[in-house]
């Protein structure tokens, strides 16, 4: 399993209501490629980019941009988080 869970804070909602990114927190060995495949699978989205980065908590967090804005709002009523 690629994807632990969906991140979710005041700056990630800003983030998807401006630019329709989702914050997801991955496993630490994940690449690129297996984080946009696995988000695709799992949500049946276009994914067109990810972007990873360590937390201070030392976890590796993932941002994921989708072709459609809306997926990212969607992904998330559909999870029950917004």
């Amino acid at each position: 399993m690629v994807i632990i869970t969906p991140y979710v804070s005041e700056k990630a909602s800003m983030m998807l209501e401006s630019d329709g990114k989702l914050q997801f927190i991955v496993r630490h060995t994940a690449n690129k490629n297996q984080i946009a495949r696995a988000v695709t699978e799992m949500f049946a989205h276009e994914v067109t980019s990810v972007t990873t980065v360590m937390t201070m908590k030392g976890q590796k967090k993932a941002i994921v941009t989708f072709a459609d804005n809306k997926a990212g709002e969607e992904i998330l009523s559909r999870l029950g988080i917004l």
